[in-house]
């Protein structure tokens, strides 16, 4: 499992979704790196690690790696930044360690079911077409790059994104997320995901911030309203121009508001941004 570790301090796991990698946290891990220890994870299949083809790519299993990964690291506390399907691995690790968070920053994500599938995905969801459009295509990834922002993505920062995925044996995971998407009690990750709605409420203690791009097509305002609604003390931004990709459309007005909320929640690093 390849990961990014840099800097000294209180430590801030990133933890990133589906098409995306580590790449997705590059600016912030070079905003923080100088106050803090930056951990961001590529999870099996993902990034830089492996990308094996008999594997389950289930949530429980990206929980449990994240799990050992942290484990490994000796992370005794830290602050998750969490993104797309980063929210239920991240917090699927917190529910299960509640007295090692000391802070959760909501990107554009859920971690409790939902009923909600936009047809553009559900359509990479289907026999055949599916992996055609997925794998074959690059059409899930590729379509990230402009569906997921708001803004006209830079070339290279485009061709970052999709470095990893260059051919159809290593868009494996980017397929099996897709199928992964617990949409009723008969798949195998609904329990998974129903627990960690179910330990949300072990994470009473700590401060939420809650950073929302209002241009997603997928995790829309239905989500971000249910943030609110499930933590009522969170400290909630909504960037209305900016798209999935929030740190790519917003990153400018969200760093002051994630230094300041590492500053208090850490207290020990300095206000430095």
């Amino acid at each position: 499992m390849a990961y990014v570790d840099e800097g000294s301090g209180p430590v801030v796991v990133m933890v990133h979704g589906n098409p995306s990698w580590s790449y997705l946290y590059r600016n912030l891990i070079n905003a923080l790196r100088d106050r803090y220890r930056c951990i961001a994870p590529d999870h099996i299949g993902c990034g830089f690690s492996a990308k094996p083809h008999d594997y389950p790519y289930r949530l429980e299993n990206h929980i449990s790696n994240l799990e050992q990964l942290l484990d490994s690291l000796a992370v005794k506390r830290c602050v998750l930044v969490v993104h797309d399907w980063g929210g239920a691995i991240g917090l699927g690790w917190a529910g299960r360690h509640p007295e090692r968070v000391a802070g959760v920053v909501v990107l554009n994500t859920a971690a409790f079911p939902s009923n909600r599938l936009p047809f553009r995905i559900a359509l990479c969801r289907w026999p055949l077409l599916g992996p055609l459009l997925v794998r074959g295509l690059n059409g899930f990834a590729r379509a990230a790059t402009f569906m997921a922002v708001n803004r006209r993505m830079p070339g290279k920062v485009a061709r970052g994104f999709l470095a990893p995925y260059d051919s159809w044996a290593s868009r494996i995971a980017i397929q099996r997320f897709v199928q992964d998407i617990p949409m009723d009690k008969d798949h195998p990750s609904w329990p998974t995901l129903l627990a960690v709605e179910d330990s949300l409420p072990h994470l009473h203690h700590c401060p939420f911030l809650l950073c929302w791009g209002g241009q997603d097509f997928c995790f829309n305002d239905t989500f971000y309203q249910e943030w609110c609604r499930r933590i009522p003390r969170v400290e909630a931004h909504y960037f209305a121009d900016a798209g999935h990709y929030v740190l790519e459309d917003a990153l400018p007005a969200i760093l002051p508001l994630l230094n300041s909320f590492l500053h208090r929640v850490t207290g020990g690093a300095p206000d430095g941004l």
